[in-house]
């Protein structure tokens, strides 16, 4: 006789689940006192956006689920940006939320949500389980549904009666995750679409995928003479020092890469959903049927032509015909030797960047990391054109080293760090936050401290919502409502939290202050302090306006 508290971490011990991140609460006090004698480490987190993302972030590095624990009410809808961050990046993770008591349902007892229409929008399932003997069916599925397909993830409500209550019940078998395994003729074909080739471009993206997976698909691309980009926030998984590749559909992407897209004759695709960002608002690819030959592979077939029509569709995991694309004999690529010399040196020109104003230049920070930083370093960051300077000028060389939300969601980057550490402690880890994104979940530095997680965070404090004010400038030029910033000393918050914190505030600086940072055996905060009108590497934040300006003389003239 085992309670359902009992069971549920028995479950997660059987399907292997290591650490779990959450905020405890009293709907599943029998759940944390299961744990008490489990082998499963409970990350005791600030706040449950924070657990969720650092879930998150377990569930991009390992491709397991990640394992995420909240309250009812306030827990559940805190917790929910990360879920939508999950969905939107195709990441494993359960999330088990304690609920009120059975016969209360109904009632709008105390903190009582419906998680089924809650969750439903943004998660791949959500069950209430409310028999205890249910649970390592239900928990089976759980994990069977967030690693299946599209990966993504799940929540399970759990009513605090249902965990107390006894049942004699088995365990279930251990999960195997489903990977959809790509045909031989789709390959084939593939392949043969790719061979008639003049400009064929590759497009990586989505899960899941393999540190196996992503060196095998870039040695067969170098050796057919392919070209390949990395997705939205997909740059680690293929080697950017690669001379195959031709560098990151972003916001703001280099145009002569948007250009190359438009112009090849034949995309492959792998696991990359062509999404709004990846693709400059769906523009840069006629909807529904565009005008390259489409090879679109993707482990969930109704993604396959929900936007475009392709002109082959493949069902698979991205990492499964990635292998068995590499294992088929290499392309001839000599007539295209030209080209994709091309799109790797316009790849590298693209790193160098224009002095920025004022005495702290990012484009020279990002320089020294890519100088300083081993191949297995991971980098995180969470939203804000802080950002902007990680994606266009850090070389990612392994996979998995990127954490970032192809969400868009602020505060990802510090949490997912912590996790990231805990993970791997051997690594540096180095989380990139702006002003506004660090205060979003900055608190994460207390479990870093708890938890002894040494992450490195660089805050690029310039004293606003900088995405917002350029947005603004663009469109209300000269009009600033709600985007300036009062910021306390992030240095000095960092040493109150038990952290190691320091101040810089011209370029030559942080060298030493990096090395500081990684010597002091504590989570550090390097606060590097930026001109406001460094607001993108292409224009200043004065160059925005005026071109705004311009721009609206010129119409009302």
């Amino acid at each position: 006789m085992r309670s359902g508290g009992r069971l549920v971490v028995d479950q997660l011990v059987v399907h292997g689940a290591d650490i779990a991140f959450g905020v405890p609460g009293e709907s599943y006090l029998a759940v944390l006192d299961a744990l008490h004698d489990s082998p499963i480490r409970f990350v005791t987190c600030r706040h449950e956006v924070g657990a969720a993302n650092m879930a998150d972030a377990y569930g991009k590095l390992t491709g397991r689920p990640g394992i995420c624990m909240v309250t009812r009410g306030p827990g559940a809808t805190h917790a929910a940006g990360g879920i939508h961050t999950a969905y939107q990046d195709s990441t494993p993770l359960i999330l088990f939320v304690g609920q009120a008591a059975r016969g209360m349902m109904g009632r709008e007892a105390f903190q009582e949500i419906d998680y089924r229409h809650m969750f439903g929008p943004m998660a791949k399932w959500v069950e209430q389980i409310d028999d205890p003997a249910r649970i390592p069916e239900l928990v089976s599925r759980a994990f069977h549904v967030a690693t299946a397909g599209r990966p993504g993830p799940v929540v399970l409500a759990l009513p605090e009666d249902m965990l107390v209550e006894t049942c004699d019940v088995g365990d279930a078998r251990p999960y195997e995750q489903a990977r959809v395994e790509p045909s031989a003729a789709a390959v084939e074909r593939a392949r043969s679409l790719l061979e008639s080739a003049e400009r064929p471009l590759a497009i990586v993206g989505g899960t899941p995928w393999s540190a196996q997976a992503h060196t095998a698909l870039t040695r067969w691309l170098e050796a057919g003479r392919i070209p390949v980009a990395a997705g939205w926030r997909r740059q680690d998984m293929v080697d950017n020092g690669s001379p195959a590749y031709a560098g990151h559909l972003t916001l703001g992407a280099d145009a002569r890469l948007t250009q190359r897209l438009r112009d090849a004759d034949v995309l492959l695709v792998v696991g990359d959903r062509l999404s709004e960002i990846t693709t400059a608002g769906y523009t840069l690819l006629h909807v529904p049927d565009p005008t390259q030959a489409l090879i679109h592979v993707g482990p969930d077939p109704e993604e396959l032509g929900r936007v475009y029509e392709p002109t082959l569709a493949v069902p698979a995991s991205p990492d499964s015909f990635a292998l068995a694309l590499a294992a088929t004999p290499a392309l001839d690529g000599g007539a295209r030797e030209d080209a994709f010399r091309s799109a790797h040196d316009d790849y590298v020109d693209n790193l160098r960047h224009r002095p920025a104003p004022g005495e702290l230049d990012m484009g020279e920070v990002m320089a020294a990391l890519r100088e300083r930083l081993p191949a297995d370093a991971i980098l995180t960051n969470g939203a804000g054109n802080f950002s902007v300077w990680t994606h266009r000028f850090y070389e990612f060389r392994q996979y998995p080293t990127q954490l970032a939300p192809t969400s868009g969601a602020m505060g990802y980057g510090v949490p997912a760090a912590v996790a990231a550490k805990l993970l791997h402690p051997e690594r540096i880890v180095v989380a990139m936050a702006g002003d506004g994104d660090f205060l979003m979940t900055g608190q994460e530095l207390a479990t870093a401290v708890q938890y002894e997680a040494p992450i490195v965070v660089l805050v690029v404090n310039n004293g606003m919502l900088g995405t917002i004010r350029m947005h603004q400038e663009r469109h209300y030029p000269g009009r600033v409502s709600g985007t300036d910033l009062v910021n306390p000393d992030f240095a000095a918050l960092a040493e109150a939290f038990g952290a190691h914190g320091v101040v810089v505030e011209r370029t030559q600086d942080f060298g030493d202050a990096f090395e500081a940072a990684l010597g002091s055996g504590r989570p550090a905060v390097i606060e590097l302090r930026v001109d406001p009108e460094a607001l993108t590497p292409r224009q200043s934040l004065t160059d925005i306006r005026e071109q705004a300006l311009a721009r609206e003389a010129a119409n009302a003239s």
